[in-house]
């Protein structure tokens, strides 16, 4: 995870394998505490459909 607002709930992440390219405004699951939005965590993304990236949401993280 790169960053996480707390504003709107959405974190910009960076796929596993890519270096340059970050996934910007991605949803993140409201169960999800806001303290453990730490840049720097890895996250867990579910997408919902593959074509469209914007319909994904961070449902976990770790590390």
């Amino acid at each position: 995870m790169r960053s996480f607002s707390s504003g709107d709930y959405t974190a910009t992440v960076q796929l596993a394998g890519s270096y340059k390219v970050y996934l910007e405004d991605v949803a993140v699951a409201r169960n999800l505490p806001s303290v453990e939005m730490i840049t720097g965590r890895k996250t867990a993304v579910l997408f919902f459909d593959e074509h469209n990236l914007k319909e994904a949401v961070v449902i976990a993280v770790y590390g």
